[in-house]
């Protein structure tokens, strides 16, 4: 005969866990279902905003094109796609995939918050550039009205994210795509980049790594199928051409391209003195406006006063008053060397 004491106890233990497992809210099996809904919808607007990209470049979309850029399986996206279908974001024609019009209008919005992020991960943060783009990836799908408005606040109405991608207005509004692979300039062309796509992740890295980013002047001195060879803000760099072809430029008239004589403020050696010229777009928010506090404005005569016995940081005279200055901050102010100021007098 079963003890009534010990059937009772398993009983409660029973309900205890069932208690756990369909508590309303909290219970495991409705997070499971929320976890599983948020990854659907994750899914999905990957997808559209994929979609929409590749439309923007004028490229064809397949359902192995989603899959691969997705990582999921083909028969991941065909279910993927039946459900855009079913919510007549999507339609196909020959195999071809294409976002209908209610489909381009959330993948605008999830494109428009993925790039405000972007720029507020770049000017309000300290985080590393190779990290802004993941960073964004997580936080758009978990962004709500409230969120955007701070956001918005905090970055203002910028037209462009950090990697020179136009960020859509809140009517959805994007320009046309412009210029070209930097890989397509003849030798001595001058140009200004105006994006560097962040993927595939190791490209941009590299990219990041050489202090590429969008508004610096270049100029072609060599090319060829290994390399692409060319001088920016005084600085000699070589990228193979399919690292190369990640940075898209628009051509300038050579005489537009003053600044392509821009050196860094640490070319200066002890007692020399140069004017400033300008603060690399690369250095962006409280740390710009730092640089910009201590007087460092375009027409500042700076003078390198010594370095430190490790070489970093250099103490600069800046104004009267002596600083000091880390060789990474020094490198983001562009200068020309007092004398060459004298010579273009004369």
């Amino acid at each position: 005969m079963v003890n009534p004491l010990f059937a009772l106890t398993i009983a409660s233990f029973l309900l205890f866990i069932l208690f756990l497992f369909f508590q309303p809210d909290k219970g495991v099996f409705w997070k499971w279902q929320r976890g599983l809904m948020s990854t659907k919808r994750i899914l999905i607007e990957d997808a559209l905003k994929h979609l929409y990209d590749q439309e923007y470049k004028e490229l064809i979309s397949t359902l192995k094109s989603l899959a691969g850029a997705l990582s999921i399986t083909g028969d991941e996206a065909a279910e993927l796609i039946k459900r855009l279908q079913g919510l007549r974001l999507v339609r196909i024609e020959k195999e071809s995939l294409f976002l209908t019009t209610d489909g381009q209008k959330e993948a605008l919005r999830m494109i428009r918050i993925h790039r405000l992020w972007e720029r507020y991960l770049a000017d309000e943060t300290g985080i590393s550039e190779t990290e802004w783009h993941k960073r964004a990836e997580i936080l758009e799908h978990n962004t709500s009205e409230k969120d955007m408005d701070k956001l918005i606040a905090s970055v203002g109405h910028s037209p462009y994210d950090p990697h020179g991608d136009p960020i859509p207005t809140a009517a959805g509004k994007m320009p046309p795509q412009k210029g070209l692979p930097l890989n397509d300039l003849e030798i001595d062309e001058v140009a200004r980049i105006i994006h560097v796509e962040d993927e595939p992740s190791a490209v941009y890295a590299q990219l990041v790594a050489e202090g590429l980013h969008p508004g610096m002047l270049v100029r072609i001195t060599d090319k060829n199928v290994h390399r692409v060879q060319f001088i920016s803000e005084g600085e000699e760099i070589k990228l193979a051409p399919v690292v190369a072809a990640n940075l898209t430029v628009e051509r300038l008239k050579r005489e537009q391209a003053i600044e392509e004589n821009y050196k860094p403020l640490t070319s200066l050696a002890q007692g020399e003195s140069g004017k400033v010229l300008a603060i690399s777009s690369v250095c962006r928010g409280q740390q710009r406006q730092r640089l910009m506090d201590l007087g460092i404005i375009p027409g500042t005569i700076i003078s390198m006063e010594m370095s430190s016995a490790s070489g970093d940081p250099v103490a600069f005279n800046i104004r009267g008053a002596t600083i000091a200055l880390r060789k990474e901050q020094a490198n983001l102010i562009h200068i020309e060397s007092v004398e060459e100021v004298a010579q273009n007098v004369k």
